[in-house]
């Protein structure tokens, strides 16, 4: 049985949706895909590949949270403090990612946490 706490098995394979209604190929889509992207990292280029676009899309994405906040005249404090709080998140799930045997997961999580900060760290740096 699945713990509420944990969005994935012990396994960590995604569970099948329960069969209280019908079950359409794009549900089954859904609930293949983690596994359909650990299958095709196991090359280690294209494992590669896909942790650096995580690292660089969470740097475009800390960037822009302070750039647009700044630009519309907005709370820069609140911007940053949602940075924040999602990269606290984070890390909080990353324990939970420990446990599991596939690591794919908490390698993009970690990629997306670094991007985020360096994006953020290095927006903050050119208001100096």
């Amino acid at each position: 049985m699945l713990s509420p706490l944990l969005p994935f098995p012990p396994s960590g394979r995604f569970a099948p949706v329960p069969p209280r209604f019908q079950q359409t190929r794009f549900q089954q889509r859904i609930t293949q895909s983690g596994n359909l992207l650990e299958a095709w990292a196991q090359n280690p280029w294209r494992r590669l590949s896909l942790l650096l676009i995580v690292l660089l899309g969470g740097f475009v994405i800390g960037g822009s949270v302070g750039s647009i906040t700044g630009a519309l005249a907005l709370f820069d404090p609140l911007g940053a403090l949602v940075c924040v709080l999602a990269i606290e998140a984070a890390a909080r799930l990353r324990r939970r990612l420990l446990a599991q045997p596939l690591k794919l997961r908490l390698q993009v999580l970690d990629m997306a946490r670094m991007g985020l900060l360096y994006g953020l760290l290095l927006d903050g740096f050119k208001l100096l």
